[in-house]
């Protein structure tokens, strides 16, 4: 007999690997990308939140960014 199994791919979403920028206060609110960045390759704008400990990930582009203690 012929063996019929069949393989499952599994396939998972993965956020692209992104940079890392770190931003101050002037930065907010924060949209991705930065109003300095180059727009010729830039994905749509978003604004986005940062989490509780002062970092957040662009779901586009996967850059993350780490909010600098005020000092």
């Amino acid at each position: 007999m012929e063996d019929k199994t069949s393989s499952h791919e599994t396939t998972t979403t993965q956020r692209p690997a992104g940079q890392v920028k770190k931003i101050t206060d002037s930065d907010l609110p924060l949209v991705c990308p930065l109003p300095s960045a180059s727009q010729w390759d830039a994905h749509p704008r978003v604004f986005l939140t940062l989490d509780q400990d002062g970092t957040v990930t662009c779901p586009y582009c996967g850059t993350t960014y780490i909010k600098e203690a005020a000092g």
